[in-house]
C-alpha cells in the first residue's frame, strides 16, 4: 500500500492536468466556432464579387489577377499550409509526405506556410522559394505577398489540413484556378446587369477584371488558411480531450488510493488504541 505522501502529489498534478486539459478544450472549441463563423462570412463577398466578375469577363480562364494571363512561369507552384509547431499531431507530416510524393525539382516550386513546415522540409533538404509564418491572428490577416506569388505561375496547387469534424482531420489537395472557377459556377446569377452599357470602369474594364480575379485568390487563399487552423484547432482540441480522459482516469484511481490510504491509516490508529485498552485492563 502506498503512503498518503507518495499519493498527494501526483494526485495534486493530475487534478491540475484536467483543469487545464479542460480549459483548452473550451478554448479550441472557442476558436472553432469563430472561424466557421468568419469563413461563412467571406464565402459570401466572394459570391458577391463573382456575380460581378462573371458578367464582365470574356472568356472561362482564371488568371489570378495577372494582366493578360501572360509572362507566368511554366512551373507549377505548390504551397503546402502547416501549424505554428509541432503540437499539431501527425497531420504536417503526413502533408508534407504527400506535398512530396509529387515534387519535382524541375516542375515545382514550393511555398511553405507554417513553421512546422518550415522545419521539416529543412530536414529533407528540400528548397523552398519563400516562407510564412502562418498568421497569428485568425482575422484580418494579409495574404497579399502571397497573392503575388500565385500571380507568377500558370498553376498553383495547394495542400492543407482539412477540418471534418472535431475528431477527424484529413490532407485536401486543390488546384487553385479550378477550385475557384468551380466554386464561382455554383453561385447564382444577380438581377443586377452589369456590362461596359450600365457601368463606367476605371481606369479600364481589364482593370477591373484583375482587381476582382486578385480579391477573389485572396479570398480562397485566407479561406484555405482559415480551414488549416480549423483542423489544427480540432487537433488540439481531439488532444486535450484525450489527455483529459486520462488525466481523469488518472485521478479517479489516485482518489481511491488515497481514501484507501486514509482509511488503512485509521485503522491501523483504532487497532493500537484497543490494543493499548486491552493492555490497560489485563
Amino acid at each position: 500500500m502506498r503512503q498518503l505522501s507518495e499519493i498527494a502529489e501526483p494526485r495534486e498534478r493530475a487534478a491540475i492536468l484536467r483543469e487545464l486539459t479542460s480549459a483548452f478544450e473550451g478554448i479550441a472549441s472557442m476558436r472553432i466556432a469563430q472561424i466557421k463563423d468568419q469563413v461563412q462570412r467571406s464565402g459570401q463577398f466572394f459570391n458577391d464579387l463573382w456575380r460581378i466578375y462573371s458578367q464582365l469577363r470574356a472568356g472561362e480562364s482564371f488568371n489570378f489577377g495577372r494582366r493578360g494571363g501572360h509572362g507566368a512561369s511554366k512551373k507549377e507552384l505548390m504551397i503546402l499550409i502547416t501549424s505554428a509547431g509541432s503540437f499539431s499531431g501527425d497531420i504536417d507530416q503526413k502533408l508534407i509526405a504527400q506535398a512530396l510524393s509529387h515534387y519535382q525539382s524541375s516542375k515545382n516550386d514550393i511555398i511553405v506556410i507554417g513553421y512546422h513546415g518550415i522545419s521539416q522540409l529543412y530536414s529533407r533538404a528540400v528548397q523552398t522559394v519563400l516562407n510564412f509564418k502562418l498568421p497569428i491572428s485568425d482575422k484580418n490577416f494579409n495574404v497579399t505577398p502571397l497573392v503575388d506569388q500565385v500571380q507568377k505561375y500558370a498553376s498553383t496547387t495547394v495542400y492543407y489540413p482539412s477540418y471534418i469534424s472535431l475528431m477527424q482531420q484529413d490532407i485536401k489537395t486543390i488546384a487553385l484556378g479550378t477550385a475557384i472557377s468551380q466554386r464561382g459556377a455554383g453561385v447564382a446569377t444577380g438581377e443586377d446587369v452589369i456590362n461596359e452599357r450600365t457601368y463606367i470602369f476605371e481606369p479600364s474594364t481589364l482593370t477591373v477584371i484583375e482587381h476582382l480575379e486578385s480579391a477573389m485568390t485572396g479570398i480562397a487563399l485566407s479561406e484555405v488558411i482559415l480551414e488549416s487552423k480549423l483542423a489544427q484547432y480540432a487537433s488540439r482540441f481531439r488532444a486535450n480531450k484525450i489527455a483529459h480522459e486520462k488525466a481523469d482516469n488518472t485521478l479517479t484511481d489516485l482518489n481511491w488510493q488515497y481514501l484507501r490510504a486514509k482509511r488503512q491509516i485509521k485503522d491501523e490508529r483504532l487497532k493500537e488504541t484497543l490494543n493499548g485498552l486491552r493492555r490497560a485492563n489485563s
